[in-house]
């Protein structure tokens, strides 16, 4: 008996026929990951926001340069792990609204990520996209505080084939959406990456978070 899963291929190889290039996820991501607003931003401290030097262009002290893991095969993810901030949810998957926006997960639900299915599995060559929001009408929601991470922390990604993929920070940081660098957050690096994505910077009632905080990551370890 063949030990691949028949069924998840076929669905691996439907999608790959249906990705489109990364310049234009870039640009639908672009548009649509910046109308993730449902948060109330009411709170009496807000969301913690990237420090100055956790930028992705400032050098990565302590990272494996060397000795990567190799790229896995297509797996959906099930659940992001980022225990510097105590985030421990399950992930949905996500694709497009009737819009052509990047659909973020329920809001009523705090504890829940999104894996955007147009995009790599997390593990895979490519750069991988989780999403997530800051808050909701309730309180802060599953990635409020994306924007304290430091560079050399972790967020684990389990995998429908019971692998979890490890990837190592190697910078965070808020892009106003009105100038959001699409091709240098979703573009490929050649190698297994990760993007973890909620809102950030100011907000007011009218418009919502005026940002985006962006954490990058690489793969670092298998297990």
């Amino acid at each position: 008996m063949s030990a691949f899963d028949l069924s998840e291929l076929s669905e691996e190889e439907e999608r790959r026929k249906k990705r489109a290039p990364w310049g234009v996820i870039a640009l639908v991501l672009l548009t649509g990951l910046a109308l993730i607003r449902n948060g109330s931003g009411e709170f009496d401290v807000g969301p913690p926001q990237p420090a100055q030097n956790a930028a992705a262009d400032s050098p990565v002290p302590g990272t494996a340069a060397t000795g990567a893991p190799e790229a896995l095969p297509y797996s959906a993810a099930e659940r992001v792990t980022i225990p510097a901030i105590r985030v421990d949810a399950p992930i949905v998957p996500v694709g497009l609204d009737t819009d052509g926006w990047v659909a973020a997960p329920p809001p009523e639900d705090p504890n829940l990520a999104g894996w955007y299915t147009g995009a790599v599995s997390p593990g895979e060559k490519g750069t991988s996209v989780v999403v997530g929001h800051v808050d909701n009408a309730s309180g802060p929601a599953v990635f409020y505080g994306l924007g304290s991470l430091k560079k050399g922390n972790v967020v684990e990604v389990r995998r429908k084939d019971k692998k979890t993929a490890v990837f190592e920070i190697y910078g965070i940081e808020v892009f106003a959406k009105t100038n959001f660098p699409g091709d240098r957050v979703y573009g490929s690096k050649g190698t297994p990456e990760l993007r973890v994505i909620t809102c950030g910077g100011g907000f007011s009632k009218q418009n919502g978070y005026d940002g985006n905080v962006v954490v990058f990551a690489r793969l670092v370890e298998v297990r």
